[in-house]
């Protein structure tokens, strides 16, 4: 038996668009063998396996290219974006990258996908994500909450909060996310967990 692969989630960081260059191919490449398979996933990553001796090293390796690594399993999910219309929109990029900062990689009983999009267009998939964030002309942002793209009981997410300013919408998802790691079951879905907890509960708990 060979050494112990350790699965890592990697991608090019939250940008205009989901892009690698050169630079970054080249430096994944190092780490797969001539037969080994680099996974795209649905959700802006890619899958990658690595040496459990060399985690730390690729780890190193890879944020020097500007490549972000996450978790893989019952973690938060890196931000998933639109491909981010450029001129009046750009401002909403701070925000996206500063969401994934805080919330990416946090474990939950179940994987959990946060969504981003910069316009009410919604070309990141906001309303059938997790947690959906949707930024309103002006500094304005509505938070969604219980979509679920797959299954029979597919639905789009339900408002959760509007209007909301950065600091109230950092910290509104923030505790979303701690009271479902709190009070989620094991492998309990979150669009299952809003369900179970009943939204006005919900906004009792975060909201307070």
């Amino acid at each position: 038996m060979g050494e112990k692969l350790i699965k890592l989630a990697v991608n090019g960081g939250i940008d205009f668009g989901a892009k690698l260059n050169g630079k970054q191919l080249l430096m994944l490449a190092r780490y797969m063998g001539e037969n080994q398979e680099l996974e795209v996933t649905t959700f802006q990553q890619l899958y990658v396996d690595v040496p459990e001796s060399r985690l730390e090293e690729a780890k190193a390796d890879f944020a020097s290219v500007g490549l972000s690594c996450y978790p893989v399993g019952n973690f938060v999910k890196s931000l998933r974006t639109c491909n981010f219309c450029k001129g009046e929109l750009e401002e909403g990029m701070p925000v996206a990258k500063e969401i994934n900062r805080r919330i990416a990689g946090r474990a939950v009983p179940f994987t959990l996908k946060p969504a981003y999009t910069g316009c009410p267009v919604g070309c990141g998939e906001p309303l059938v994500n997790d947690i959906g964030v949707i930024k309103q002309h002006g500094e304005r942002f509505d938070l969604y909450v219980g979509g679920k793209a797959k299954g029979l009981d597919a639905r789009t997410g339900v408002l959760f909060a509007g209007g909301l300013e950065e600091d109230a919408l950092y910290g509104m998802i923030d505790r979303l996310i701690d009271l479902y790691a709190a009070e989620g079951k094991k492998r309990e879905q979150f669009a299952k967990f809003v369900g179970r907890y009943g939204l006005d509960e919900l906004k009792e708990q975060v909201m307070a």
